[in-house]
């Protein structure tokens, strides 16, 4: 930390910005709509108090491992975040947290994922593993792979799987067409956010998409996969046989993938904070409300 004589929720406050706490937002609602997917399938009768039970381990899950993904994220990308103007002054380049707290921050973080799987159920712990090695890999793969939005969705797709699976035991079809919307959503997404350092990444041999194929060929990837997502979304409603409350909720998603599009153009990108935080957020949010009401009307 800066000092010794740091106070307590000073250092809160800087671990909270290290793992961008307020960005819990994208997943957390999918892995909501996953949970109240297996309420409605649940062939077991459990009490209020155990279906709470489970809902707070599962948020707990949720938060641990991103925390932990995020807090390694920046351990890593450490010396390239420090040459970067963009991320200079982030909490580790900045000399506000060490390294080593960053390390064993993410190591607390994966610990307490574990071992909150275990008190879950037997196939969400040996699955555990499987997803703390998924969201710690993410970080190595710009210095191999242009794909590493991909891993990132495919990160994050795993919180409507997963809180189905922390219910009912099972994987089932309907909460995999969630994770995919996932997938190709956070994909699409993070390669509009990672159009800011096109020109870091290749000056620092970083793999990205914008680095790959520049920001116009970018922007029809990221759109491509957005287009799939809204597919994805289409494809959940009619499987699942929802009711319009659904639509509603599925059209405003679809509009405001739209608009982030309408936002971010090849010759002007000085909206994309507003395209990658606020409209995605608010997407996912209210995509989540009317999801989970339907099941319940």
């Amino acid at each position: 930390m800066e000092t010794a004589g740091t106070s307590i929720p000073r250092q809160v406050k800087y671990y909270l910005s290290l793992i961008k706490f307020s960005h819990t937002v994208f997943a957390m609602p999918f892995a909501l709509i996953g949970f109240t997917l297996a309420l409605t399938a649940a062939t077991e009768h459990l009490s209020l108090t155990n279906w709470l039970l489970k809902l707070l381990l599962i948020v707990l899950c949720m938060v641990f491992a991103r925390s932990a993904a995020m807090a390694f994220n920046r351990y890593l990308d450490r010396r390239f975040d420090a040459l970067n103007p963009r991320t200079a002054q982030r909490e580790i380049p900045a000399g506000i947290i060490q390294p080593g707290q960053a390390l064993t921050f993410t190591i607390i973080n994966c610990v307490l994922f574990v071992a909150t799987t275990w008190f879950i159920n037997i196939s969400c712990f040996y699955l555990s593993f499987i997803a703390v090695f998924v969201v710690l890999f993410y970080s190595y793969t710009k210095r191999f792979t242009a794909l590493c939005h991909i891993v990132l969705g495919v990160g994050l797709s795993l919180s409507p799987i997963g809180a189905y699976i922390a219910v009912t035991g099972r994987f089932d079809v309907l909460p995999v067409i969630f994770s995919l919307i996932v997938l190709t959503w956070v994909s699409g997404f993070d390669i509009i956010y990672a159009l800011q350092d096109e020109a870091f990444d290749k000056s620092q041999q970083l793999h990205s998409i914008p680095a790959a194929l520049g920001v116009r060929n970018a922007l029809i990837v990221s759109t491509l996969l957005h287009v799939v997502s809204a597919v994805f979304v289409i494809a959940a409603g009619i499987y699942g046989h929802f009711n319009f409350i659904y639509w509603v909720g599925a059209a405003f998603y679809i509009a405001l993938l739209t608009y982030q599009h309408l936002l971010v153009k090849p010759t002007d990108l000085s909206k994309i904070n507003i395209a990658f935080a606020n409209t995605n957020g608010i997407a996912s949010m209210v995509f989540a409300v009317f999801t989970i009401v339907s099941l319940f009307v």
